[in-house]
């Protein structure tokens, strides 16, 4: 493996796994797996269905003997997979508005050993509206807020995988952003 100030591409790291160099995929998986994970949560609301997709997205990838097409990086094919096998998933078991049903279990940040129980209370409280007020998005800002966010995916690399206009996109995450900061900055009921 190169020395670590070399950062080899996404590109050509998935070409090296291919031709046989195994390390090459831990690196890749390595980069990519929280975001990737934490995009599924936030998208499918389930963390078992989150865990089954984001399974289902790894063994795709390896696979697949494609690479990413035209101007798509890597991190963005590799979220259009996953984006892809959660909407399979969702047409076979025939749920037809996946992303406005309420969370099951509270996934994102949990709270390390050292903290106090008024921190883990307050962690707590803060992760509830966080995540009452994404699910109050409709849902196409959410994904787009989301791929952003987990993601980290440029506004273009969102429309070509959305498929909506560049412009379509800026809205939605500017009007995502709106509604959060509203919603987030109302005050706390005692």
């Amino acid at each position: 493996m190169p020395a670590p100030h070399d950062c080899p591409s996404d590109e050509s790291l998935l070409a090296r796994y291919r031709d046989g160099d195994g390390a090459c995929f831990e690196v890749l998986y390595a980069r990519h797996r929280q975001g990737l994970y934490r995009f599924l949560v936030s998208l499918s609301n389930k963390a078992e269905l989150a865990e089954e997709v984001f399974q289902d997205t790894w063994l795709s990838l390896i696979r697949s003997t494609t690479q990413p097409q035209g101007r798509a990086s890597f991190r963005t094919w590799l979220f259009q997979i996953a984006r892809n096998r959660l909407i399979d998933h969702w047409r076979k078991h025939g749920v037809r508005n996946p992303l406005h049903d309420s969370y099951d279990e509270q996934v994102h940040v949990q709270p390390d050993d050292t903290s106090n129980p008024e921190q883990q209370l307050s962690l707590s409280r803060d992760q509830a509206r966080l995540d009452a007020a994404l699910q109050a998005l409709p849902e196409d800002q959410r994904e787009v807020f989301l791929l952003r966010l987990h993601g980290d995916l440029e506004l273009p690399q969102i429309a070509a995988l959305t498929g909506a206009p560049l412009e379509t996109v800026k809205s939605r995450l500017r009007y995502a952003q709106q509604k959060l900061h509203r919603l987030l900055a109302e005050e706390v009921p005692a």
